[in-house]
């Protein structure tokens, strides 16, 4: 309540809103925001109808948090009032709308209720009020190593609040045992929760990886610039901000609100070769995109690059929800670069896409041979029985050329971008979803972790002969995987690859790692038996 600043609520009197507020925080979380169902009850007062009150819900929590906070319990009571005056409820509606000569909301028993909780105070008991702006969200504090470990199922208000408890309570404590973000992935952050879908974009130079951003946002971003030679050196993740301005590296993975931080780990090689570029747009409150260097080809990829390249690249495939590999069709050879990057990405199958790029610079003809061509050269690099989904067209803002691929041309391209689009548009409906998925995901792979370092240290002699007893395990890594996977009845597709996990495991001392225990991994056992879908039951995805 502290928090209203009177400069927003000309439309409506500064002493209603902090009542309306105060009565609602009383009935909410005791973190002060307004879940669902608890909205419910308060919104009914308005007597709208329930589809209204879906709409103004969904308009009003527009980053599908699964909660009102301030500014957008602003916006609600914004929205009852225009319908209350007869008004669609829309966005196009509350942006038009003149607040000025807006009357407040009606609120049928409001006065009552106000009264027997004794919200109701007079405009004198609100003068001198401090207010303090709102840095980070209440969960954020959860991942304090100052905080408590247990927390209070009543602080949970949607599925990722959830999804924070149990990894906190008891996925953490595993992964700090057997080291797992030393091997596999770092430790995470209340901001890899929080964060919005990311879409990233792979392929040579000139194939239209930035111009498919600026198509995409219709307008062109901080920092971008398109050429025919070489033009994107650096990873740049474009995303929403208050105003345009490019961020470096080394800032950008200190912000605590940022979901970057684990880029450190890649030194200031890289760090040099990374920015944020921030501007305002509506797209990007939903989506972040990343635009990424062009892979090297021919003599060029004899020139190291200062920083490990697809270790960044399986990094950021690990983040996205979406990995678009573009190709034109003059670039269709995969370099042996290029043949490690989509290497990377195994076990991120399911989110990549094929896009042919500026298909309509060839005819019906060799289009056909084009499209046969990726295919095969595809197959010898994608590891799948599976043909991937290619989308075929040309995504910038020119038109079509006539003579691309004859007749069918413009009509074929339009139903592949669209398809395409639509494909896009689903990524942030299916944002909470892909979530809980990744978060399975590497539950699952901590586990198999935390076997694999247990086994390890129980086949250590207890005195003598260690350096050779580590040194025969690193050689029989594969037998000691197997030995693993019979003994534990682990699924073999839940394991690392083993020469990249004995490279990591060559630098450890096995007689120093931690013993299995059973009670951690129990817990992990129990947290997706039953954890994770009685949070499925208890909430719904923000978007349904």
């Amino acid at each position: 309540i502290e928090l209203v600043p009177p400069s927003i609520c000309g439309w409506i009197s500064l002493t209603l809103v902090r009542s309306m507020l105060l009565l609602c925080v009383r009935t909410a979380d005791a973190d002060g925001r307004l879940t669902g169902k608890d909205a419910l009850k308060f919104f009914a007062m308005s007597k709208l109808s329930r589809e209204d009150l879906k709409q103004v819900w969904a308009i009003a929590d527009s980053k599908r948090q699964g909660y009102l906070g301030f500014t957008e319990f602003m916006t609600a009571m914004q929205l009852v009032s225009l319908a209350q005056a007869g008004q669609d409820i829309s966005q196009d509606t509350l942006a038009h709308a003149d607040l000025g000569t807006l009357q407040p909301p009606t609120m049928e028993g409001l006065e009552k209720k106000l009264k027997k909780s004794g919200a109701h105070k007079s405009s004198s008991d609100l003068t001198g009020t401090t207010y303090h702006p709102v840095q980070t969200s209440m969960s954020a504090n959860w991942f304090n190593s100052k905080s408590g470990k247990k927390i209070a199922m009543k602080s949970v208000t949607s599925i990722i609040d959830g999804l924070k408890k149990a990894y906190i309570e008891k996925l953490r404590p595993l992964e700090k045992t057997y080291q797992y973000n030393d091997f596999v992935s770092p430790l995470l952050t209340s901001s890899d929760f929080d964060a919005k879908p990311m879409i990233m974009l792979l392929g040579q130079y000139s194939t239209g990886k930035t111009t498919f951003i600026k198509h995409l946002l219709k307008s062109s971003y901080p920092g971008s610039h398109i050429g025919p030679e070489p033009t994107t050196d650096r990873f740049v993740v474009v995303t929403t901000g208050p105003d345009e301005r490019c961020i470096p590296g080394n800032t950008i993975a200190v912000q605590a609100d940022m979901p970057y931080s684990g880029l450190s780990a890649f030194g200031t090689a890289f760090l040099s070769k990374f920015e944020c570029s921030q501007m305002p747009h509506p797209l990007l409150d939903h989506i972040s995109f990343v635009d990424t260097p062009g892979v090297l080809s021919g003599e060029k990829q004899r020139t190291q690059r200062s920083y490990d390249f697809t270790g960044v690249t399986s990094w950021f495939a690990a983040k996205s929800d979406l990995i678009l590999l573009l190709f034109d069709p003059h670039k269709l050879d995969i370099s042996d670069e290029f043949k490690r990057v989509i290497g990377s990405l195994r076990g991120h199958d399911d989110k990549i896409r094929i896009v042919l790029n500026k298909a309509d610079q060839v005819d019906a003809q060799q289009l056909m041979r084009v499209y046969g061509a990726l295919l095969w050269s595809l197959g010898k690099v994608l590891n799948t029985p599976e043909v991937m989904r290619v989308y075929i067209g040309s995504f910038n803002d020119k038109p079509i050329r006539e003579t691309a691929a004859g007749p069918l041309g413009s009509e074929l391209f339009v139903r592949e971008q669209e398809d395409l689009l639509s494909d896009l548009n689903d990524i942030p409906k299916k944002a909470c979803d892909r979530r809980i998925n990744e978060f399975v995901k590497r539950a699952r792979s901590a586990k198999v972790h935390a076997h694999i370092v247990g086994h390890l240290k129980n086949q250590m002699p207890a005195l003598m002969g260690k350096a050779k007893a580590q040194q025969k395990l690193l050689e029989t890594l594969d037998e000691q995987f197997a030995k693993v996977q019979k003994e534990m009845h682990l699924p073999p597709g839940d394991f690392p690859s083993v020469d990249e996990y004995r490279d990591t495991l060559s630098a450890y001392n096995f007689d120093r790692f931690e013993r299995l225990h059973t009670k951690m991994v129990k817990d992990v056992d129990d947290m997706l038996a039953y954890d994770i879908p009685d949070l499925l039951k208890q909430f719904r995805n923000p978007y349904e």
